[in-house]
């Protein structure tokens, strides 16, 4: 089975980008946005890499 990464379209907040990298990597959904929410307040860099993302990773279909 090909394992693609897709923007969630039914585990999403904002663009997806958190759910479809979560069911991907087989994870809940919280971790990787705590993560990300992480990223973002202490470097900055997780917003720029969440909307590269959100720009490049095609929505589940």
């Amino acid at each position: 089975m090909d394992k693609r990464l897709f923007r969630s379209k039914k585990d999403r907040m904002i663009g997806g980008v958190c759910g479809g990298l979560a069911e991907y990597l087989n994870i809940d959904p919280a971790i990787v946005r705590i993560v990300a929410a992480l990223l973002m307040l202490t470097w900055g860099t997780g917003i720029l890499l969440y909307i590269i993302m959100w720009i490049v990773i095609p929505e589940e279909v």
